[in-house]
C-alpha cells in the first residue's frame, strides 16, 4: 500500500455517498404470509412502531372466508432521525384459509416473480429511468401456527417454494400460547424438519462475510424461527408503559426477551440486516431470475426460421402471455417462469 505525503480528502467519499442516499431515501418491501388470525398485521405494526396496515382477517364468524389467495399492497413513507424509508407491505389474505389449500401459494409466487419481471423490463428499455422503482420483495415473513407439534405439510411445501425466489424468515406467531418448554421443543422440531427438507432460509452463508458477520448470522440462525408476540397497545408494568398484552396470568411485554423473541426479530430486520436483505434480493434471487430470462430470450432469438417468415413472439413458459407485468410496447418481451 502506497503512503500519502499529505491529506487528499478522498476519505470523505463515505459522507458524499451518505448525503446522496439520505436525499434519495431507501426502499424496503416486505411480504407477510400466513393463515388468518395469526397477527400478521399487528406484528408488522409493532416492528415499525406505527399503525401501517389494517387486519385483513374476517371480522365476524358468519363472514365467508376468501375463496382465493389475494395480494394487497400498502405503501408508507416513514422517517427516523433524518432517514426516510419507503416501506411497502404486501399482505396475502386468504392464504391457507380453505378446506382444500391446493395451489394456494401460486398467486404469491407469481406476484414475486412478476415484480422481478417488471424490474427486468425496465432495465431493458432503451430509455430506462435513472433510479428504477424497486417493487421486488426483499423479505417474506412466514407465520407458523403455534401448534407446538410440527410443521404442517402445506408449510413445508410453501416454504420450499418461497425459499427459491425470496428471502424467507419464519416466525412462530402468538408464541405466548406456548410454555417456554413447549416453545423450545417446537423450535427444535421445526429446525429438524427444515434441515430434513433442505429448505434454505435467510441469512445465507457467504464466503465474503468476516468473522464478526459470520458470528452474527450464526446467532440469527440459532433463533430461527423467531417466537414472537405483537401488540400495538401499551400496558402499565411497575408504573411504566410498555407494549404488550395483559391476560389473567400477567402481562406479556413484547420487548422483554424473557417473554418472546420480538426484539431479536426487530433488530435483525431493521438494525443489522435491512441493507443486506435488499442486496441479497438483487444479487441472488433477482440475478437468478434475470439470468434465466435472458437465456430464454437468447435461445428464442437463435431459433432458425425460414426465409421471409416472421419470428414468433416469446411466449411465457407459464402461458400467461397477457400479464401486464410481462409485456410492454416499448420494451423487450420477458417470459415468466
Amino acid at each position: 500500500m502506497s503512503a500519502l505525503n499529505g491529506y487528499v480528502g478522498f476519505d470523505t467519499i463515505t459522507q458524499q455517498i451518505e448525503k446522496k442516499l439520505l436525499k434519495r431515501g431507501f426502499q424496503f418491501n416486505v411480504m407477510v404470509v400466513g393463515q388468518s388470525g395469526l397477527g400478521k398485521s399487528t406484528l408488522v405494526n409493532t416492528i415499525f412502531a406505527s399503525h401501517l396496515i389494517e387486519s385483513k382477517g374476517r371480522v365476524a364468524c358468519d363472514e365467508p372466508p376468501r375463496q382465493t389467495t389475494e395480494i394487497e399492497t400498502v405503501g408508507h413513507i416513514i422517517e427516523e432521525n433524518g432517514v426516510r424509508l419507503k416501506l411497502n407491505i404486501v399482505d396475502t389474505p386468504g392464504y391457507g384459509d380453505q378446506v382444500n389449500n391446493e395451489n394456494c401459494w401460486e398467486p404469491i409466487i407469481k406476484y414475486i416473480k412478476d415484480q422481478h419481471s417488471a424490474y427486468l423490463r425496465k432495465e431493458l428499455t432503451a430509455t430506462r429511468e435513472k433510479y428504477i422503482q424497486d417493487s421486488r420483495i426483499h423479505c417474506c415473513l412466514f407465520f407458523l401456527t403455534p401448534s407446538g407439534h410440527a410443521l404442517k405439510p402445506i408449510d413445508i411445501v410453501v416454504l420450499k417454494k418461497l425459499s427459491e425466489v425470496v428471502n424467507v424468515v419464519p416466525v412462530i406467531a402468538k408464541s405466548d400460547a406456548l410454555t417456554l418448554e413447549e416453545r423450545a421443543a417446537f423450535k427444535m422440531r421445526i429446525k429438524q424438519e427444515l434441515t430434513f427438507h433442505n429448505i434454505r432460509l435467510y441469512p445465507y452463508e457467504s464466503e465474503e462475510d468476516d468473522e464478526q458477520e459470520q458470528a452474527l448470522n450464526e446467532s440469527i440462525r440459532d433463533l430461527i424461527p423467531f417466537a414472537v408476540v405483537g401488540s400495538e397497545r401499551n400496558v402499565v408494568v411497575d408504573g411504566k408503559a410498555v407494549r404488550g398484552r395483559k391476560n389473567r396470568y400477567g402481562v406479556i411485554n413484547v420487548e422483554n426477551e424473557d417473554h418472546c423473541e420480538f426484539v431479536h426479530l426487530r433488530n435483525f430486520l431493521t438494525r443489522t440486516h435491512l441493507q443486506d436483505l435488499i442486496e441479497t434480493t438483487a444479487q441472488i434471487h433477482y440475478e437468478a431470475f434475470r439470468s434465466k430470462q435472458l437465456l430464454a430470450i437468447k435461445e428464442s432469438t437463435q431459433q432458425p426460421t425460414s426465409p421471409g417468415a416472421v419470428h414468433p413472439p416469446i411466449t411465457p413458459v407459464n402461458g400467461n402471455a397477457s400479464s401486464s407485468a410481462l409485456t410492454s410496447p416499448t420494451s423487450t418481451s420477458v417470459p415468466a417462469f
